[in-house]
């Protein structure tokens, strides 16, 4: 294909404004022309015609070494290669056109043979919006990916190119996290004291009326309070940059995935803890939890399951008490998968938020989908929720709601899981009970199924877990009498000399205590008996 180098002056006649071009009286001068290089390129496919073009070149030398450079690139694709052909034309005209710089032959020709794309200039923000739209998964999930797109992914790294992406960026991406994170701390803490002297200043008076106006003007004016990005959010920040970068190796787009490589602070998940006495009288006194993951004895269960006796949700509370439903899943709970007659309910569905919004969705993983066996009285309980549901069904008539499913709002319709959580947060509230999440329910379903030496596999099946190691680390909040019997029967185990001979004290010490006892109240006995023969 022709190409060629050329000088070019682009001095200007000042009367008509065109180019004197080869006229130019100065042409000859040694520095005052430059050089440029055109090569004319594949065509494309509809037969038009392309070329490379670029200027600017200070001599002839540097100029001949870009197009030997631009001729080296479109050697890199055989004649019988109509495909690879096409690409690096298209690569070329592209790099003419955006005036980027010639990419390196031997990358190029690696990019070639793995199918990846030629220029390589596709930013990190590109790629992210690509691989979202390509996401099939729940509306929930999606929204989740965004929120850490939006907020964190494109404003700190969206702008680099994605093949030059690096684990220093990212490192430096999660610093700027942190230190933003200090800086909100900072902002929030400056609003609520100026909120706080706010509330100190009187209403009364021009002095005060003027003091007030000038301290809520700079209220206005501060940033509003903010959450910080904690360990879980940065966490899932880099699970998420993981997952679109591990589809872009897969799609041959790169070939080193950082987010893989790259340290941040992990997750240090709260134990689980139990409402004992003593964590029960400093709760009152202080108002602190020990825990944000607390579970109630089986005592404090049942005092709350009495105490909502009455309330319409009651079979709700009682099912994710004892047999361990996420709050979707009790929510979403079909009569079609319950089976009252032989006491199990399968789990096939879940109502999930997606912002305020509610959504139908499956289980989120394959374990998820689980038989749940009942035991009688949970099946009474649902019996008896049943046979009132029939009768709201009957006092609604054709405004009922037929969602089909076993808790429901008065009318039928979906329950909201939102309002569920905040429902639950009234009652125990209001029953005096040291605090519990709705989900710490679930908690207790499982420290009680554990504390009756149920089978560490048959817990995690009816929780829903994929692994045992789940259930046995989140979920296994020891109840203290559990832990006494567990103490004791190890203590047994072991003979110790030293424990016979305190043993052997211990009972030669209540004996000796014991006759003292005998000859105290002989002594007693006598002194009475005396007493009474002087006044006879």
């Amino acid at each position: 294909m022709k190409g060629s180098t050329y000088r070019r002056c682009s001095c200007r006649d000042p009367k008509s404004g065109k180019e004197l071009g080869a006229s130019c009286p100065k042409r000859n001068s040694r520095n005052h022309c430059t050089y440029s290089i055109r090569q004319e390129l594949p065509p494309r496919e509809d037969g038009s015609r392309r070329s490379f073009a670029r200027g600017g070149y200070t001599n002839a030398k540097a100029a001949q070494a870009d197009l030997d450079h631009v001729r080296s690139l479109l050697g890199l694709a055989e004649a019988d290669d109509p495909e690879g052909i096409q690409l690096l034309a298209e690569m070329l005209a592209e790099v003419s056109g955006e005036k980027l710089p010639l990419p390196d032959v031997e990358e190029t020709r690696r990019r070639l043979k793995a199918g990846q794309d030629l220029v390589g200039s596709l930013t990190v923000a590109e790629w992210l919006d690509r691989w979202l739209a390509g996401k099939r998964i729940r509306k929930s999930g999606i929204s989740r990916y965004e929120t850490d797109i939006r907020v964190h992914l494109k404003p700190h790294i969206g702008h680099r190119r994605l093949d030059r992406l690096r684990v220093s960026h990212l490192s430096e991406m999660f610093t700027a996290i942190a230190d933003g994170n200090a800086e909100i701390l900072e902002q929030n803490a400056q609003r609520r004291a100026a909120v706080k002297e706010l509330a100190t200043i009187p209403w009364k008076g021009a002095e005060n009326r003027a003091r007030r106006k000038a301290l809520k003007e700079a209220i206005d004016a501060m940033p509003a309070f903010r959450r910080v990005t904690g360990p879980a959010t940065r966490q899932h920040v880099k699970a998420t940059l993981r997952a679109s970068l591990n589809d872009a190796i897969g799609q041959q787009i790169i070939t080193f995935n950082p987010a893989a490589h790259v340290e941040i602070d992990p997750v240090r998940k709260p134990k689980a803890l139990v409402w004992t006495d003593e964590r029960v009288a400093k709760w009152e006194q202080t108002g602190e939890k020990p825990s944000p993951v607390m579970v109630w004895t089986p005592e404090q269960k049942g005092a709350f399951l009495d105490f909502v006796a009455g309330d319409r949700l009651y079979a709700m509370w009682h099912l994710i008490a004892f047999r361990g439903l996420r709050r979707g899943e009790a929510c979403g709970q079909p009569w079609s998968e319950t089976n009252l007659d032989r006491h199990s309910l399968t789990v096939t569905a879940q109502l999930v938020q997606d912002g305020w919004e509610v959504e139908e969705s499956e289980p989120k993983t394959d374990s998820g989908f689980r038989v749940v066996a009942l035991d009688d009285d949970t099946a009474g309980v649902l019996e008896r929720h049943r046979k009132q549901q029939d009768a709201d069904r009957l006092e609604w008539g054709s405004a009922w709601v037929n969602t089909g499913l076993v808790f429901t709002q008065e009318d039928g319709s979906w329950l909201h899981p939102g309002k569920v959580t905040d429902l639950f947060e009234r009652l125990v509230s209001a029953s005096g009970l040291p605090p519990i999440r709705l989900h710490d329910l679930r908690h207790g379903a499982a420290t009680l199924m554990l504390a009756a030496d149920i089978d560490i596999k048959i817990v995690s099946d009816t929780l829903g877990h994929s692994d045992t190691r789940i259930t046995r680390d989140i979920y296994q909040s020891v109840l203290p009498h559990v832990g006494k019997s567990a103490a004791e029967a190890t203590a047994k185990l072991v003979p110790l000399q030293r424990k016979a001979e305190q043993e052997e004290q211990v009972r030669k010490a209540a004996k000796k205590a014991k006759q003292a006892a005998k000859t105290k109240a002989k002594g007693k006995k006598k002194a009475k008996a005396k007493k009474g023969a002087k006044k006879g």
